[in-house]
């Protein structure tokens, strides 16, 4: 039997951190969002936005250059730096100190993108968040495992986590599985699904927020801007991660009245932030 901690508004509230009234944006974090490739832009933009709108105070993210325009033109709160490279990209090199990184959405899985990821694990040292193709890079060169700072986090959905951990035959040896993993490189796994689990070693929190609108594109692209955006601000990586997911899974039952299931897109994940922050204050 899986026993877990649920991710209410209880949870929350022991370490949520209401915005100081003297603060300015120079210590309200800075997140670098890296990824998108040539059509798939988008994902890096939901993500970057995502994090501004989490209330993180400076937003930089890393595209091929053919995503230079389409993001400065999406959100241009957001700076912007671009790769040597039009459709992917080849080699990470910024020339500031994020606060946190987040990486993997729309990065797709490009030699080059590949080497270069593996150059910034033996590198960086910074929080870390790696979604989307930076774990299926991952499940093919499970050696760098070994390579992630502590307390990275994960967020696969299903498959990406089959990926990772290998096949698993019932509920329960999913969850065993997943716990060792965490336990054995020392990151925290944000399982996507309904509901939403987080796996901190043996410690199991699970979302009892959001609904089945939830499961659209770009979805968890917003996630991740969001859980970047909380580690950037200071948070722990398990308060980044169960902040995250519970304000995600909000975002949703706030918008589902006036949007349905069908109509809801990613998008409306970052409308209905602010709503989602008021009901924390």
């Amino acid at each position: 039997m899986i026993t877990s901690i649920p991710i209410d508004k209880n949870e929350i509230l022991k370490f949520y951190k209401p915005i100081a009234v003297d603060t300015h944006k120079g210590i309200q974090g800075h997140a670098l969002l890296i990824g998108g490739s040539y059509g798939k832009i988008g994902a890096v933009s939901l993500s970057s936005k995502a994090a501004l709108k989490s209330g993180c105070g400076l937003v930089t993210a890393f595209v091929p250059k053919c995503g230079y325009e389409i993001v400065q033109t999406f959100i241009p709160e957001v700076m912007v730096l671009t790769d040597v490279k039009k459709k992917y990209i080849s080699n990470i090199n910024f020339d500031f100190q994020p606060n946190a990184i987040g990486i993997g959405p729309g990065i797709g899985q490009h030699e080059a993108t590949q080497k270069t990821f593996l150059k910034l694990l033996k590198t960086n040292t910074l929080p870390l968040v790696i979604d989307s193709d930076g774990l299926n890079i991952l499940s093919q060169n499970k050696s760098w495992f070994l390579l992630f700072p502590s307390r990275t986090i994960l967020t696969p959905h299903p498959k990406e986590l089959e990926r990772l951990i290998g096949e698993w035959n019932s509920e329960e040896e999913k969850f065993e599985k997943a716990i060792s993993f965490s336990l054995q490189y020392n990151v925290i796994i944000v399982m996507k699904g309904a509901p939403t689990h987080i796996i901190d070693g043996e410690t199991i929190y699970k979302n009892t927020t959001g609904n089945p609108a939830l499961a659209t594109a770009g979805s968890g692209d917003v996630l991740t801007g969001m859980i970047s955006s909380f580690l950037a601000q200071a948070y722990k990586p398990i308060q980044a991660a169960v902040l995250g997911v519970y304000l995600h899974g909000l975002t949703a039952d706030i918008a589902l009245p006036k949007t349905g299931f069908q109509s809801f897109i990613a998008s409306d994940s970052i409308d209905h932030l602010g709503e989602a922050f008021l009901s924390l204050e």
